[in-house]
């Protein structure tokens, strides 16, 4: 046995006498359960035991054993402890340097968290309750309920205001907990750096030693080999400690190619919840906020030139933030009457913005929400890139409804799915019209989706 093994070993001897001595727990507990432990690592910050089994593991308190090395030790602060099986110390790297509280960490720093974005201003609605009342549940009780938390949309739905939101809940109902938001692109950058400035087990040590992760875009993440085997090792260490861990994705786990299976498989143990286009109702209530927190007010427009813009650019929430300040400039420029926006004067702004027909007043959006609810689907689903029949049905049948309510160019009904190519709208389409012609229950739950479009 070597010097350090001798001191590990009389270390974890004195501190399962402090427990019996301190009658802290009962006898039988210990030498069951606690002194077939042993100690394998330990410094200024952390200390690992090995337990025998996974009920040991289950049973061994962390907090035990660190009021007992403090006493033992006599150290002034606490140490962290971890109790993992010999099998989960093979993926994790012990790491013997400084302790974390005097770590430079200019290089590895947080990106900034926006003080605005937060639960109280997050809008619910059909489209997003599911996923703002998941990640409510992580900020209350971080670690405790889904770990990881893993919200997929499509750009511009509000997955970065939930991310931010969770962290800005957590800063302020836990001060002391460490919060760490960074987008997957800026997380591949400081990999790199820290392995070009020899500092990559410091960049882990610190990344370890955060309450919460919050990561953005981590579709980004792909195809990033090094980044992928850095990512895993922080992920396992902050899971297996309860810590926190909530991503972000313009699609789901199993949809993200070139990512590894293992990053895939842990992602999907955890919460995935979808956030959709939001509906008219949503949107409207999005708006009023956006125009509420740019510091005009509600009444300087139109009440029906807000429902146009709600209803013409509900695809995003960035969708209607820039139509509002495209309504608001024309009306400064153009509009003689400087009191409240017009109706005209929102159509005018918008004219050449709106993805609607001037007929019908219909939108992708609306044809979406009719196919899915017709379906029992959502617009994700729909939007998405699952081929299952049901749904690649009611996608074919969305994509045909807006080159014939709308006259859209295939591009941009492409564009409206998930960014899907002109030949593929143009096959969905002749796919619908080919089964019109031969399959007569198909072709009249086609007619009802269409009278519940223009309903």
């Amino acid at each position: 046995m070597s010097t350090r093994e001798q001191y590990l070993k009389d270390v974890w001897d004195q501190a399962i006498q402090y427990l019996l001595q301190n009658e802290i727990l009962e006898s039988e507990i210990i030498n069951t359960f606690y002194s077939s432990c042993f100690l394998k690592e330990l410094n200024d910050a952390k200390a690992i035991v090995i337990a025998p089994n996974i009920i040991s593991k289950q049973i061994v308190r962390a907090d035990y054993i660190q009021t007992a090395l403090i006493s033992v030790l006599g150290l002034t602060s606490p140490v962290q402890v971890d109790i993992m099986q010999e099998s989960e110390l093979r993926t994790l790297k012990f790491v013997q340097e400084t302790p974390v509280h005097i770590i430079d960490d200019s290089d590895f720093s947080s990106m900034p968290i926006q003080s605005d974005r937060t639960f109280d201003n997050f809008v619910v609605g059909d489209c997003n309750r599911e996923s703002q009342a998941a990640a409510l549940a992580c900020a209350y009780n971080p670690g405790k309920y889904f770990n990881p938390l893993f919200i997929y949309g499509n750009s511009g739905l509000g997955k970065t205001h939930l991310l931010m939101a969770i962290g800005n809940y957590v800063k302020k109902a836990y001060p002391d907990k460490k919060v760490y938001y960074i987008e997957s692109l800026k997380f591949v950058d400081k990999v790199v750096r820290a392995i070009q400035n020899n500092k990559i087990d410091v960049f882990k040590q610190y990344m370890c030693s955060m309450d919460l992760l919050l990561i953005d875009d981590i579709q980004f993440l792909a195809g990033k080999e090094k980044s992928h085997e850095i990512f895993f090792s922080i992920y396992n260490e902050l899971v297996n400690n309860r810590k926190q861990v909530c991503i972000a994705s313009d699609r789901q786990p199993k949809e993200i190619k070139g990512l590894e299976d293992r990053l895939i498989s842990r992602f999907s143990s955890g919460l995935s919840v979808g956030i959709d286009s939001p509906e008219f109702e949503t949107s409207l209530a999005i708006l009023r906020m956006k125009i509420k927190n740019s510091g005009s007010d509600i009444n300087d427009i139109d009440e029906q030139g807000l429902s146009y813009i709600a209803s013409n650019f509900s695809g995003n929430v960035r969708d209607l933030e820039g139509a509002w300040n495209r309504v608001l400039f024309y009306a400064i420029m153009f509009q003689q009457d400087k009191t409240t926006i017009h109706f005209e004067t929102v159509v005018n702004a918008l004219r050449n913005q709106a993805v609607v027909s001037d007929k019908t007043g219909l939108s992708p959006s609306k044809i979406i929400a009719c196919v899915a609810d017709y379906y029992g689907l959502t617009r994700q689903q729909i939007k998405g890139k699952t081929r299952t029949k049901n749904i690649s049905n009611a996608r074919h049948i969305s994509i045909y409804m807006c080159r014939k309510l709308l006259d859209l160019p295939y591009i941009k009904i492409g564009e409206e799915f998930g960014g899907r190519d002109h030949a593929t709208v143009i096959s969905a389409c002749r796919k619908v019209e080919k089964q019109i012609k031969k399959d007569p229950v198909y072709a009249q739950a086609v007619n009802d989706i269409e009278r519940l479009i223009n309903s």
